[in-house]
């Protein structure tokens, strides 16, 4: 943990009025602690920080978890035992993430002890990345840059939906990703009208529109893109309609930077497509923040009501997708900045025809 994040972690607490917070989310204990493994509690204290795991993960969080003192728990001297040691009167919790048995066992056990739920102010400490936040996320985007190049040449009529799918993943981790970000959409033909389809048996065919919209995690931290292609000579509706997308898609990201908030940048994309007679087949917001999880705050959408702010890093995704057709989608991953942004996405797009 930097002095900057523990400063701010810190005057969480007092926000919060508590003097302890504990944290067991993944991604929270990770960006807390540096920890990677998949069992252990942060437990941030008024002077100090200690990191709580049992006897699989003391070595690890010995050489992970800088700056914590390594607390042994197990069946002797289980977490509320500790908290006890701990000192804990007033303990802010993730009840985003705890379950309710998870809570109820602490509250009954820790009669003395006030619960506080934290809400979404864990996450909020980290809408703006940091510097070697952002150099993760690069390279995270920058393998699935490499990606995309070389799956255009593996792409051609008679290959699935599910084999370009796990061609991507099989090339994005040979370059060094521990995973993706989330399930592989690979979506051809009258299935490009599924925003969210998943890659499936279906056998892509000459014509098609294929929407592939990918990323990987990269040191912890993800990567999204989205390119739609035809497989063969694209007709002038489709033309038209990725045209469209296109436009939408360079217009909102050149409003994009700081000061902006997420309402108006998915309006001037929702805007373009309205007025070229697409507007009821743009069902979702126009894109969201990534980092350690790959939905975050803030959303750019009807509803998205954060102002942007410097070094926030967010997704530009418009598409339409009109049932009984097919549908296209272009997502870049960018970077916010005072007067602008920087696209993390490299790769062409212009439309491809494979």
């Amino acid at each position: 943990m930097s002095d900057q994040l523990m400063k701010r972690a810190r005057s969480l607490l007092s926000q919060l009025g508590a003097d302890g917070l504990l944290s067991f989310k993944p991604e929270n204990r990770r960006y807390f602690s540096g920890f990677t493994g998949t069992s252990g509690y942060v437990l941030i204290l008024p002077e100090t920080q200690w990191f709580i795991t049992d006897f699989r993960y003391t070595e690890q969080a010995k050489a992970q978890c800088p700056g914590y003192e390594i607390q042994l728990h197990n069946t002797e001297r289980p977490l509320e035992a500790i908290l006890k040691e701990a000192g804990v009167k007033h303990l802010a919790f993730e009840d985003n993430f705890m379950t309710y048995q998870f809570y109820k066992n602490l509250s009954d056990k820790l009669p003395m002890v006030t619960l506080t739920p934290a809400g979404t102010e864990i996450e909020t400490l980290r809408l703006v990345k940091e510097d070697w936040e952002i150099d993760k996320i690069a390279k995270a985007a920058e393998i699935a840059d490499k990606a995309f190049d070389h799956i255009q040449g593996y792409i051609r009529p008679g290959v699935s939906e599910r084999e370009v799918a796990l061609e991507l993943e099989i090339y994005m981790k040979k370059l060094g990703a521990s995973g993706l970000s989330f399930e592989t959409i690979a979506a051809s033909g009258l299935r490009s009208a599924m925003p969210h389809g998943v890659a499936s048996d279906k056998l892509i065919e000459d014509g098609d529109f294929l929407t592939l919209d990918f990323g990987c995690v990269y040191e912890g931290y993800c990567s999204d893109m989205t390119r739609t292609v035809v497989v063969g000579k694209a007709s002038e509706k489709q033309k038209k309609l990725y045209n469209t997308v296109l436009e939408a898609q360079e217009k909102a990201l050149n409003a994009i930077r700081e000061g902006i908030n997420g309402v108006d940048v998915d309006k001037i994309a929702r805007d373009v497509i309205s007025s070229n007679g697409y507007g009821e087949y743009f069902g979702h917001g126009l894109g969201h923040g990534v980092g350690l999880e790959i939905h975050e705050e803030p959303r750019l959408s009807p509803t998205g009501t954060k102002t942007l702010l410097e070094n926030m890093v967010v997704t530009d995704e418009p598409g339409i997708y009109i049932p009984g057709f097919g549908g296209v989608r272009i997502e870049d991953l960018v970077v916010v900045k005072k007067d602008g942004c920087v696209v993390l996405s490299h790769s062409p797009k212009q439309l491809i025809e494979l």
